[in-house]
């Protein structure tokens, strides 16, 4: 047997694989891994049959097909005021996490250094390592989940290349503000620092909340890769369709490396989701609305258990604090809920490269799913 040298020798099995397969083997109700358990839209899947039909079977261009291309720069202007250049700034990419792995490699070079705040997506800091850069974890502490941007600016130096946010945020479920967002800017003025924004949950956010989005950000802009995913738009997480939105000079590079990447997304997938933007364009000024009812039904059934929470600001999941039922680590008691109330969640304290000062006594349950599903669920964990 050859002898391999490990790239991340650190990485193993992603948790949503871990928690998905548990569920799967026990039967458990999967509110783990983040995916609806029912349909895209109806038309939505009739315009993928017809294009299918119709003869979109082949390679789509490398940056994606120019009508969805098109589309999006219809829905950013119209959701952020800011024109864009569909085809010098806009990239279809194999779901967000292509975009975000892409986007890495492209922009940073060996020895650079990467602000990630903690809890962070899990491919975030693996892309980094694989660039040959240093991811520069910034642990954001419970239970408010917020930004400490004074310890932001004392972690900037010389080699700092690249800050990645997130919002809303997964798996905090936080929302940044326009006062974070003016802290960024401060932060990264008169640098060459660039940004990566994953705003794939752009349209979830609650409570008269609004997304501040760095593509309509008249400073950030300029020095930013904004990251959408249609995924979790239209309820289709299996499509693997994002794209990337930055500058000119930005996207040339990304594309270099998403050209030796997937090089191409699937052809009659795009002109499906094309159409159906065109076609139905309030289908996503519906969606906080849709997830609105989902989060409240599955809290009002939780009122008779002990967990405690604070209802999500954004996503499609809620962090529910277990402190009151148990001391185990939430890893354990992860576990615990597998077991004894057939209902899968995922902890957080995976997403941290070092724990943070306060204990982690929170797990995060996807919504995305079917009433009944919500109600099984709450019911469960309320007879734990």
């Amino acid at each position: 047997m050859v002898d391999v040298v490990s790239k991340l020798p650190h990485v193993g099995t992603t948790i949503f694989t871990v928690m998905s397969q548990r569920a799967h083997e026990t039967g458990a109700i999967n509110l783990s891994q983040g995916f609806p358990n029912y349909d895209p839209p109806m038309r939505l899947k009739e315009l993928l049959a017809h294009h299918a039909n119709a003869g979109q079977n082949q390679y789509a261009p490398m940056m994606g097909v120019e009508g969805l291309r098109q589309q999006i720069a219809t829905k950013l202007q119209r959701s952020h005021g800011r024109a864009f250049d569909a085809q010098h700034e806009v990239t279809i990419t194999l779901g967000a996490t292509e975009a975000i792995f892409s986007a890495i490699q492209a922009l940073v070079h060996p020895g650079d250094e990467v602000i990630i705040f903690d809890p962070s997506y899990d491919s975030y800091a693996p892309s980094v390592l694989l660039a040959g850069g240093k991811p520069v974890h910034i642990p954001l502490e419970p239970p408010s989940f917020t930004i400490d941007w004074q310890r932001v600016r004392e972690s900037i130096n010389a080699r700092t290349r690249l800050i990645l946010i997130n919002s809303p945020n997964n798996p905090a479920t936080t929302v940044l503000s326009t006062d974070d967002i003016r802290e960024l800017a401060n932060c990264v003025r008169n640098s060459s620092i660039l940004i990566i924004s994953d705003e794939v949950y752009e349209h979830i956010v609650f409570d008269g909340r609004r997304h501040v989005s760095l593509c309509g950000h008249a400073e950030l802009a300029e020095r930013s890769v904004s990251v959408f995913s249609f995924g979790k738009t239209m309820h289709a997480t299996g499509w693997r369709i994002g794209y990337a939105v930055a500058p000119a000079n930005l996207t040339r590079e990304i594309r270099r490396v998403h050209q030796f990447n997937t090089f191409t997304i699937a052809t009659p997938l795009q002109y499906a989701i094309a159409d159906f933007l065109r076609e139905a364009p309030s289908h996503n000024e519906e969606l906080a609305g849709f997830y609105t009812q989902k989060r409240a039904l599955f809290l009002d059934r939780l009122k008779g258990s002990r967990f405690r929470w604070v209802p999500t600001a954004g996503t499609f999941f809620q962090l529910l604090d277990y402190s009151g039922i148990s001391s185990q680590s939430d890893m354990e008691f992860a576990d615990t809920l597998i077991r004894d109330a057939g209902v899968a969640s995922i902890p957080l304290s995976p997403f941290y490269a070092k724990p943070p000062a306060a204990k982690l006594c929170y797990l995060r349950f996807c919504f995305a799913k079917t009433d009944d599903t919500l109600a099984q669920a709450a019911e469960r964990l309320c007879n734990l």
